[in-house]
């Protein structure tokens, strides 16, 4: 997994989308962060962290690419329009789900 600055994450997104556009998906997920890198301990003292600072972690990956960004709550409005505007622009590819009502209700009548 590539962690990259907000900025070239950005592109690297467009890029990811672009690629899948006629057949894949991209997935993309978002987590608090508190900048750990070593998980919590389940029994015994728990240390107490407090993070300086909230931060979302965010990743994407086609299936075989993988990349992730730090997003700080100093930057977060900043990389939210220009995450939306991105999102808005690459989403038209979604397709219509078929509805299976009617076979439904004949499976049930049988």
């Amino acid at each position: 997994m590539v962690l990259l600055e907000n900025d070239s994450f950005l592109t690297e997104l467009t890029r990811l989308f672009q690629k899948c556009r006629t057949s894949g998906s991209v997935v993309i997920t978002l987590k608090k962060y508190d900048g750990r890198t070593k998980p919590v301990p389940r029994k015994g003292h728990a240390e107490s962290f407090e993070p300086a600072d909230n931060k979302c972690l965010l990743r994407a990956s086609d299936g075989k690419k993988k990349i992730s960004t730090v997003v700080t709550t100093k930057e977060v409005i900043k990389f939210q329009m220009a995450y939306s505007n991105l999102l808005r622009a690459h989403i038209d590819g979604l397709k219509k789900k078929d509805k299976k009502t009617k076979s439904k209700k004949t499976k049930a009548t049988q």
